[in-house]
């Protein structure tokens, strides 16, 4: 799944929409002193109230929100695993009887459960409905039958949510005009923050992808692999952050005792930005040895060639065949993603104004330098340009 695809789908989460059909919807408490199912409920998902259908929605398009190797991941299911939740979730997505689908989603809790400690109590909810797609954009002139063409995705959708203490709170009664305390012992379930959940199966390019599940993380680049390789038998992937680190380990490596001034560097991250601009429309792209070799050859690192870097792919991820995602391993080019922190203030600069920056030694001590078009202005003062370096004075003088 692509951006596109995955905001396709989450905009349709909203009340009344002709789009979106949830049939049911399956409601799991689990209790953190003993990991065990304290109750269950599954009813139609039009049997709600708008109010609380309202929420669920809100839920569910936050499970749905997130970049792609970030929050969101794309995962294949293991093979040959035993009780495998790749066929769980099949049988369920196919099953027409309630009973039956709350069986399927019931095994899958209790792999949430095996092994697993939680701190708080649980509310895992699951919903299964039907994503209906046109298959092509019509004209308002167009006949009914027409409109009607669409693409059919049945799907099944989780959401891991955490409770919480109500709050302690004073009320005043207008009846009776007094002040009093209010006694609730009712746990909150948070669905503004879902823990985890998942989309099965994922859809591309209108295409259902049973091998494929996407997997929501509570927060960005902290993906739980507990319920990744445990309750979904997915395979390891690894994150954006994480594939940016053994980048940059990649070149340390390769380029060795030679300085990467920034210079150098805002011409690695212009390569791949190239890269990822060329293949805008198809796949996100990918590099592997060879095309880190030519960023780093184009970029003016020195003394590279392909040993080296195979080498460097063998030391740092033990994989010289490895393939990094050219979104992940480059900051976000066009915003000011790169951030230099020192001891006197930290700022944030766009990858491709890299090269105005410089650290330079003057008079024994280190600078940081950036190159501006105009005066600075600072709390409302122009400063004024100081000349940090002074003519020699000639022979004679």
């Amino acid at each position: 799944m692509d951006k596109k695809d995955i905001a396709n789908i989450r905009k349709q989460f909203k009340v009344n929409n002709d789009s979106l059909n949830i049939e049911e919807i399956f409601n799991v408490y689990i209790m953190k002193e003993s990991s065990e199912i304290y109750h269950y409920q599954s009813m139609p998902f039009e049997m709600l109230e708008q109010e609380q259908q309202e929420l669920f929605m809100d839920n569910f398009k936050k499970v749905l929100s997130g970049q792609l190797d970030e929050k969101l991941f794309e995962l294949k299911f293991q093979r040959d695993v035993e009780n495998s939740s790749q066929l769980i979730l099949h049988q369920g997505l196919l099953s027409n009887d309630t009973e039956e689908w709350n069986g399927h989603m019931l095994q899958l809790v209790e792999k949430m459960l095996k092994d697993k400690q939680y701190e708080m109590d649980i509310v895992v909810t699951f919903i299964r409905g039907e994503y209906k797609k046109p298959m092509k954009k019509m004209s308002e002139e167009a006949e009914e039958s027409e409109r009607d063409t669409v693409y059919s995705h049945p799907f099944i959708l989780c959401s891991m949510n955490k409770t919480q203490d109500p709050k302690k709170e004073l009320l005043f009664d207008y009846v009776e005009k007094e002040f009093k305390y209010n006694i609730v012992v009712d746990p909150i379930i948070n669905l503004k923050a879902p823990m985890s959940g998942f989309l099965f199966p994922t859809i591309t390019d209108n295409a259902a992808d049973v091998n494929h599940v996407l997997y929501s993380a509570g927060k960005k680049n902290e993906p739980s692999y507990h319920f990744i390789e445990e309750v979904l038998n997915a395979e390891e992937m690894m994150t954006a952050a994480q594939d940016k680190l053994v980048f940059e380990e990649i070149v340390k490596n390769v380029a060795g005792d030679q300085a990467i001034n920034t210079s150098k560097l805002s011409n690695v991250y212009d390569e791949i930005h190239r890269v990822v601009e060329e293949n805008e429309e198809e796949e996100v792209p990918k590099l592997d040895y060879k095309d880190v070799e030519k960023v780093l050859t184009s970029s003016g690192i020195e003394d590279v060639n392909t040993e080296k870097v195979e080498s460097a792919f063998k030391t740092v991820i033990d994989d010289e065949k490895y393939e990094f995602k050219a979104t992940s391993v480059v900051p976000k080019y066009n915003s000011k993603s790169i951030k230099i922190e020192t001891k006197i203030a930290n700022i944030s600069i766009s990858p491709q104004d890299l090269r105005h920056v410089r650290q330079v030694h003057f008079d024994g001590k280190s600078y940081l330098m950036m190159e501006v078009e105009e005066n600075t202005v600072i709390e409302g003062f122009e400063m004024i340009p100081e000349a940090l370096f002074q003519k020699a004075p000639e022979d004679g003088e």
